[in-house]
This record gives structure tokens, sequence and C-alpha cells, in this order.
């Protein structure tokens, strides 16, 4: 499947706003990407998922040695493997997500306990292959675990765009369903609700995110645009509906302002060629950046707020109990 349409529209597009076709190329990847972690950042924070989706990115390893495999025994060239290997690991970032839940649920061991034996597994087999993928289709490990947005091809920036078209309505379909299982499990579960539905449906939703953005951020940096920008909505919203959209506003924001910067500031050693820093990691470190303000601003807010007769935000300092009846509610391991 030839995406030669894309690669022009591209073009015409960037020659339209006189603009370089990297420069677009990259920028349309950073929308989508943060976009989609933005929508899904706020109920991964919510429900403590963080080392969850941290696993389900550093199991893609295990789904990019199965693809490369499939087409080495299928006796396919690196064409069939551009479309070959991203399904290979959604394929198997579904299949370790709902892995882990099933475990969890049939053994009794901890949430962490469980995620550690799959990521093991998943790292193990990635390395037991690597050196075949290094030798017959020119791996490169730095570019699974940072990414490329420029250089990403134009297949992977197909895939996020169906992606995005695919996972929009289904969040905003079941978005209702899915906070109210993360915030009160056992009165979703008398109002008729599916919890086991809603859970597998936003694992899956998490592992084709988390896979097909791989080749933008990296393995190492998806997790942080999912996990940061929630944590910094967490420290200044008052309930779950604007926790969502401040997460999607500072992911969003985070990404554009960090590729502007990146853009635009370098570094000369020696009067020699400039140094530009990678992409991927200026804009996490632009997502802590914020993170660190909103706690700033939330302490002054709460400081000053009583005074003009505002009302303070919501303590964030309680700590919560994990004992056996949340455990039982929550399918995913987590206790919001």
């Amino acid at each position: 499947m030839s995406v030669d349409w894309l690669t022009e529209a591209l073009f015409s597009t960037a020659d339209a706003l006189g603009t370089d076709y990297l420069v677009l190329k990259s920028v349309l990847a950073v929308v989508l990407v943060c976009s989609m972690c933005g929508m899904l950042g706020s109920m991964v924070v919510g429900n403590r998922m963080a080392f969850f989706s941290d696993t389900m990115a550093h199991c893609a390893f295990a789904g990019v040695a199965l693809g490369y495999l499939s087409v080495l025994l299928s006796g396919g060239d690196r064409a069939l493997a551009t479309w070959v290997v991203p399904l290979a690991m959604v394929a198997v970032g579904i299949a370790v997500g709902a892995g882990m839940v099933y475990v969890r649920d049939n053994t009794g061991l901890a949430h962490d306990t469980v995620i550690g034996v799959f990521f093991a597994l998943a790292i193990g087999f990635g390395a037991m292959l690597y050196q075949v993928l290094s030798v017959r289709f020119g791996f490169n490990p730095e570019s699974f675990f940072f990414g490329s947005l420029a250089l990403m091809p134009d297949e992977d920036l197909f895939f996020l765009l169906v992606l995005a078209a695919a996972v929009t309505p289904v969040f905003a379909w079941r978005y209702n369903q899915l906070v109210f299982d993360s915030f009160n499990p056992t009165l979703a579960r008398t109002r008729g609700l599916s919890l086991t539905l809603n859970n597998y449906l936003f694992i899956i939703l998490l592992a084709l995110v988390v896979n097909l953005s791989l080749k933008a951020v990296g393995a190492l940096l998806i997790n942080a645009m999912l996990v940061v920008p929630g944590a910094a909505a967490a420290n200044l919203s008052r309930n779950l509906r604007q926790m969502f959209w401040l997460t999607f506003a500072f992911c969003l924001g985070s990404g554009l302002f960090g590729f502007a910067v990146r853009n635009s500031i370098e570094i000369r050693v020696g009067g020699g060629e400039p140094i530009l820093f990678g992409p991927s990691g200026v804009i996490v470190v632009t997502t802590v950046c914020v993170f660190f303000g909103t706690m700033v601003l939330g302490a002054v807010w709460n400081r000053f707020a009583p005074v003009l007769g505002f009302a303070p935000l919501p303590l964030r300092g309680v700590r919560h109990v994990h004992d056996a009846s949340c455990s039982d509610d929550h399918g995913l391991g987590q206790c919001p």
C-alpha cells in the first residue's frame, strides 16, 4: 500500500505555507501524538497506571522483533516490514496488556510483580533476536528508544492519522463510562456498566497509542507524555473533567512549544557546527517544567485564594490506602 498521496500533500502544503517539508511533518506528528496522549493521560494518572503504560512501551521491543521475524520467515523485504512491524507491535501490545490483567486476576500476585514478569519476557524476546534484526534489517535501537520526528517514514505518519481518526470517536463515546469505572467501580457495577469491557477497551486504546507513537517520540519518552501532563493537571484541577482538559492542553502546548524551542536554540562548541537538541527530549523536559510550574502555581493559589475570597485547590497530600476491597474492584490493579 502506497502513501505517495500523503507525501505529495505534505509537500504541497509545505510550499503553500512557505515552510520545509520535514518541519511540517514533524509538527503534524507532534500534534497527533500529543493530542492522543493528552486524551489518555488523565486516566493513566488517575488510575495510577504509570508503570503499566511504561511496560507497554518497552514491550513494543518484542513486537518489533516478532514483526521482523515474520517478514524474515516469509521471505519479505523492508517494504513489507514497513507495514508488518507496526501491526505486530500493536498486536503484541494488546496481548501483553490483556495478559497482565488476566494473570493478575487468576494468580493473586501483586500487579507490579506481574508487570515485571511481562516486562522481562518482552525485553528478553527482543534481545534474543537483536542480532538478527541488526544484521538483516539494519535495526537501530536508538531510533526505537528515542524516536525521530523528522526521519520517521511517511507510512508511520499515515498510521498516526488513521489512529487519531479511530481513537478520538471511540474515546469520546466511552469516556463517561471509563471515568465512572475509575472513580467508583462498585457504583458503576450497580448501574449495569461492564467493568471488564471498559478495562480491556482502555488497554486496547493505550496499546494502540503507545505502539504507533514510538517512531515519533520513542519508547523511553512516550510514557512521559502520558504521565507528566496528567500529573501537572492534577496539581490544578478540582474534578476529573478539568483534569482531562488541562492534561490535553498541557500535553499539546508542551509539544508545540518544545518543538519550537528546539528549532530556535542551538549550541556551538569551539566555533564548529551547531549542536541541536533532540526534539523529543526537549518536549519531555518542557512538560516536566510545566509540572513544577503547576506545583508552584497551586501553592501560590492556595496561599492567597482565601484572602481574595476564592476557594483553594483540593488537598493533594492525602495518601490513599490500598486495601483488599479496592484491589477487587479494579481490574487494572489501580486505586483512584
